[in-house]
Order: C-alpha cells, then sequence, then structure tokens
C-alpha cells in the first residue's frame, strides 16, 4: 500500500493509466525508478524484494533472444539498453550493491565495451559508463576523513579492512586500475586527506610494481 501511494505521488496519473502509456513492457516499475533515480521509489522496491536482472550477453543464442531479435533486432537491442540505463542509477547501486565502488567500476568498463559492438547506441553506453564513473568520484568525494579515504582505498573484496600484514596496499586503486577508472575516480578533489593518504601507499607500491607506477603516471 505505501508503495502504491507512493508512484501515486510520484508519477503523473495519466502514466498510470495503461491506455495512454507509452511504455514498452520491458519497462518495470523499478525500471522506470531506476531510470528517474527515484531514491525513495527504489528504495521501496529493493525492501520488497525487487531487482534489476541483468541482460543476457549481447551475442547471446538462447531461444528468448534469438526470437527476439528475430522479430525486431533494434527493440531487442533497445531493451537492453534500458536495462543497463537502469542498472547505472546511482540510487540503484547505493541502494543494492554490497560493494558499489566495484559495481561502478565493473558496470562502466561493461558499459564502455558494449559501446563499441552496440553502433545504434554507442554514445548512450558511453554516457553511461561516464556516470559509473562519476558515482565512484562523488562516493569518493563524501569521505570525512583521511581514515575513512585509507579504508575505502585498501579495502579488500575479502572484507578485510586494513589488516596489519596488508598495510597501505591501495587495492581499490589497483581495481580502479584493471577497469581504468582510475583518471576520473582518484583525482585529488578529497583535498589534502587524498593526497597525504595516497602517498604513503604509492611509495611502497611503486617500489614493488614498476608496471603499476606507469599506470598510474599515465604513461
Amino acid at each position: 500500500e505505501k508503495l502504491i501511494l507512493a508512484v501515486r505521488k510520484e508519477v503523473p496519473p495519466i502514466l498510470l493509466d495503461k491506455q495512454f502509456s507509452e511504455f514498452t513492457p520491458d519497462i518495470t516499475p523499478i525500471i522506470l525508478a531506476a531510470h528517474t533515480n527515484n531514491y525513495e521509489i527504489i528504495k521501496l522496491l529493493v525492501q520488497k524484494g525487487v531487482s534489476v536482472p541483468r541482460p543476457h550477453e549481447v551475442r547471446c543464442n538462447c531461444v528468448e533472444c534469438v526470437s527476439s531479435s528475430d522479430v525486431d533486432s533494434l527493440r531487442h537491442s533497445r531493451s537492453r539498453l534500458n536495462i543497463y540505463k537502469a542498472l547505472a542509477s546511482p540510487s540503484l547501486i547505493a541502494l543494492s550493491s554490497e560493494d558499489p565502488f566495484l559495481t561502478a567500476f565493473q558496470l562502466s568498463w561493461e558499459l564502455q565495451e558494449l559501446s563499441k559492438v552496440e553502433n545504434e547506441f554507442k554514445s548512450e553506453y558511453e554516457e553511461l559508463s561516464r556516470q559509473c564513473k562519476q558515482f565512484a568520484k562523488d562516493l569518493l568525494d563524501q569521505t570525512r576523513s583521511s581514515r575513512e579515504l585509507e579504508i575505502i582505498l585498501n579495502y579488500r573484496d575479502d572484507n578485510s579492512l586494513l589488516e596489519e600484514q596488508s598495510g597501505n596496499d591501495l587495492a581499490r586503486l589497483k581495481l580502479a586500475i584493471k577497469y581504468r577508472q582510475k583518471e576520473k575516480t582518484f583525482s585529488p578533489t578529497a583535498g589534502g586527506s587524498f593526497k597525504t593518504s595516497l602517498t604513503s601507499g604509492l611509495v611502497s607500491l611503486f617500489g614493488r610494481n614498476e608496471k603499476l607506477k606507469k599506470s598510474v603516471a599515465g604513461e
């Protein structure tokens, strides 16, 4: 009931009337909410267990994809774009991902790759890729202290935060380089604390990894 009231409040009445709806069947409520980055509605839907399904590979040969592509290949491609547009929603990533940084990095890279094969929607995929990079950067900018920044930069997927044996190994920076995100995400916008936290880690890191040093330097 609360969800219905929220939808009715946020969505113009004409859009609730199926007779006048211009949305295709693949535009589910959570996809529409994600397209508009509506935090409150996305939150309600996520709490109800609703999720955005991952799209199939571009060259997927399953019966569903082959049939859909044969009927209308452009519509099939647009349906995929609609899903990725929802997945790239900052609010959806923040509310549904256990690791927003990893999700943003992976999604940005995936979207950039899609822009190379989905020629009809090349610019749309490139823009979504930039959006994911910006989300990761904005998330980093929310750090309030050098300690918070240090935890983020050294966070590892195995949930070991700043273990003594790992030191400042900058796991997140390595991940950003892997997905080619470091130029946009780890710019010195976090103030002096960023430079202070980053320098000590880079010094020890560069000593061990010349290739990583060149990557950070943009060589």
